[in-house]
């Protein structure tokens, strides 16, 4: 693949180089080397945070306007204007999405574009706003991973999609796009201290194509080093993947930031390595970037470097003309709350659907909801995803607004189960409500008995004298008490999970009432993958709801009754047992990610899995025909035709997937490499036509460090997921 240039990067954005470089060098030129320190170093106000969030009790408001980097208003450069993501921008009242994988659930990059030009407005809209730091691509390697729910799924190719049109579709707004976590950022509890091991080809090849993508497709601005340490090196304090993989192999131009407070632990080394900026406050740059110049300890042109990087990408954005007006009207305005409902619709996946139980009838009178989550607003981790929406529709709420008052809604709450059991053969249909909520998995806010009190210490000597004392409180009750995630249910820390099912309770209540009436729905509320082998059997229908945003109630009580059809795929895997899956372990300080994890295992392993990646039913019924695939100069030309057999509108997804006999080199027995979905309507054929690229079907080859394409006799493979039961082998290529 050819590098992106720096040409490239600016025609991404619209902006022309030459201006912008000559403004660069101009304003660099002036600038005294405490204004380069202070440009490379974030300006967050703690003490605001800290007194608003814990003092006003006013909960977590850690974004609750951009956190801003210095930059140098004497010369007229604006600083950064930091909000994170994904689920939308995290400032004031902003529209909440639902989660990253089940908008990868969807299978729309189309739609996913609209979500990114919704976040690329909405960050316009608050006062220096111009940075969102939302575009979250590491891959769901594991579901016990706590922060799965940020990402789009498990397979390279798929989450890269998505990455790459978030990206684009929020910097056409001139907002700047930050990827994280780059890279290998797979597991949450032992995130500061996990040392990662992975050959090169499972790097190159599996945890960073997507990253690649996004950089040079997608002309990203900015990459988020993550907290864990690769090969024995802080990430960002990594040469080999800051400058050596991410600028000299992909061409990176733009400018490399820390996570937050804990990502860099050496300054020196981290500059050297290049790491441009960092977050959020001033720790180790700053003034010490001033102190270490000067003492020698690190040569002026490493810190220009980083100055030019940093400038040249922010004027690129901020002097690119607007194509819009940009005001607060625009937060959570009436056009963007319906994208959220639309999305929540496409998303929800249908994985059992036994005698046609969904979608109700209409008609129904008395309906019993089952499950604490019926009435709540689950709209996943409190972390830093979390968003604060005008308004949230819960379940309960939602088909009460859409069924009115004729129908009867009864709730039992989880550990009701003799009430259920009572109800249940005397309501019209009962839908089940199960999962997880924050407190079973997010991000991990809390350190273990291996947090590094020093840095800790850091921020204690950089700080104000309120700060001061809220940090001294802080590490004494470090000291005090080892805090870890709780094994109790509903009662935890967030980080990974520790059950990959259900809730004891709920699972207790699935089993007791799933099947006394025939007309019963678990509705699946969580950010991963729920195994569900141990009450599978138990209930004829499963819906995965995800966590569905501000109108995710709305949604569903579409979706339950018919009025949209559900059309979302499952983004990963479910096995039937969880040693099917990769080994997942957040305790150890060195661990190591093999080649094969997903479907790719499960395909190495020759295991069938309870629902394959892909998999999702609609309401109607698809058949593919006619598939044909034609060799071009640069792509392999996949085409199918799709019939709507049933009497329903809806949206198939067709996926394609490519095998590898004969390679030089191991690899998986397939990997997708092409996907659309299409609507169609009832009693209707459509022809699809997919492109699979020459450059998706390289392998990483550790001689000479580069990307091979290897002349094979590729089969092609199309279907509606990778169930290898039902994927078809294209018989042959034909020369276009």
């Amino acid at each position: 693949m050819p590098r992106v240039t720096i040409q490239m990067f600016y025609e991404k954005i619209g902006a022309e180089r030459a201006v912008i470089k000559k403004k660069a060098a101009d304003i660099h030129a002036q600038m005294s080397l405490l204004e380069k320190a202070r440009l490379l170093t974030g300006n967050w106000d703690l003490f605001r945070f800290i007194w608003l969030s814990y003092v006003k009790k006013l909960g977590s408001i850690y974004n609750a306007r951009p956190i801003p980097t210095f930059g140098c208003k004497r010369l007229g450069v604006p600083g950064i204007g930091f909000s994170d993501g994904p689920r939308g921008v995290t400032m004031g009242f902003a529209s909440c999405f639902p989660v990253s994988i089940a908008r990868g659930a969807s299978f729309d990059r189309n739609l996913e574009r609209e979500v990114g030009d919704v976040i690329g407005r909405e960050v316009r809209a608050f006062k220096g706003g111009n940075f969102f730091a939302g575009i979250c691509i590491n891959l769901l390697r594991h579901p016990a991973w706590g922060r799965a729910q940020e990402t789009y799924g498990e397979d390279p190719y798929h989450v890269g999609e998505f990455g790459l049109a978030l990206t684009e579709s929020v910097q056409s707004h001139n907002v700047m796009g930050c990827v994280k976590h780059y890279a290998m950022n797979n597991i949450e509890n032992s995130r500061y201290r996990v040392n990662v091991h992975a050959d090169e080809r499972t790097l190159h090849e599996v945890y960073l194509p997507h990253f690649k993508k996004c950089v040079v497709k997608g002309g990203a601005a900015s990459l988020m080093g993550a907290y864990n340490l690769f090969e024995g090196e802080h990430i960002c304090e990594s040469r080999k993947l800051l400058t050596e993989i991410a600028r000299e192999k992909w061409g990176f131009e733009g400018f490399h930031i820390s996570d937050f407070f804990f990502g860099i632990r050496d300054p020196a080394k981290a500059l050297n390595a290049g790491m441009d900026v960092e977050m959020p406050a001033p720790i180790h740059y700053d003034r010490n970037i001033v102190a270490m110049v000067e003492r020698g300890d690190i040569d002026l042109a490493v810190v220009d470097s980083s100055v030019r990087r940093v400038l040249e990408t922010t004027l690129a954005f901020t002097d690119n003309p607007d194509q819009e007006i940009y005001n607060e009207k625009l937060v959570s305005c009436t056009r963007h709350t319906a994208l959220t409902r639309k999305v929540a619709e496409e998303s929800m996946a249908l994985i059992k659907n036994e005698g046609d139980v969904l979608p109700l009838e209409k008609s129904v009178k008395r309906l019993l909801l089952v499950g604490d989550f019926a009435r709540s607003s689950n709209l996943g981790d409190h972390g830093s995803s979390s968003i604060r929406p005008r308004y949230t529709v819960s379940p309960m709420r939602g088909l009460r607004d859409y069924l009115g008052d004729s129908v009867e809604l009864i709730h039992c709450s989880d550990s009701e189960l003799e009430k259920a059991r009572a109800l249940a053969s005397e309501v019209d249909a009962v839908l089940i409500f199960a999962g997880c909520n924050a407190s079973d998995e997010g991000e991990f806010l809390v350190p273990d008995e291996a947090a590094d009190y020093s840095l800790l210490t850091r921020i204690y000597k950089n700080a104000g004298h309120h700060v001061k004392a809220w940090i001294a409180g802080k590490l004494l009750r470090f000291g005090q008490h080892n805090m870890v995630a709780s094994d109790e249910e509903g009662k935890g820390v967030g980080g990974d999970r520790i059950k990959l099912g259900v809730r004891d309770s709920q699972a207790r209540m699935i089993k007791a009432i799933g099947r006394i009436n025939p007309n019963t729905v678990v509705n699946l509320i969580a950010g991963s993958m729920i195994m569900t082998a141990e009450w599978d059997e138990q209930v004829p229908a499963i819906l995965y709801n995800w966590y569905a945003g501000m109108e995710g109630g709305n949604a569903l009580a579409r979706i339950l009754f018919g009025e949209v059809n559900p059309s979302g795929k499952l983004p990963f895997s479910t096995p039937y047992r969880e040693s099917d899956l990769p080994v997942f372990s957040n305790t150890e300080n060195e661990f190591r990610y093999d080649y094969y994890h997903g479907y790719t295992l499960l395909d190495k392993n020759n295991i069938k899995p309870m629902y394959p990646f892909g998999h999702g039913l609609s309401y109607t019924t698809f058949i593919q025909s006619n598939h044909t695939a034609a060799l071009m100069e640069d792509r392999i030309r996949v085409s199918v035709d799709v019939t709507n057999t049933g009497h329903r509108d809806g949206k198939e997804v067709v996926q394609v997937y490519v095998g590898f006999p004969g390679s030089a080199v191991e690899r998986p027995r397939k990997l997708l490499k092409g996907f659309e979905k299409v609507s169609i309507s009832a009693g209707e054929k459509e022809s699809v036509t997919l492109d699979v690229m020459f450059e998706e079907l390289q392998y990483y080859c550790c001689d000479s460090g580069e990307f091979v394409f290897e002349p094979l006799h590729y089969e092609v493979y199309v279907g509606n997921s990778a169930d290898n039961n039902t994927l078809v082998l294209l018989n042959r290529i034909d020369e276009p």
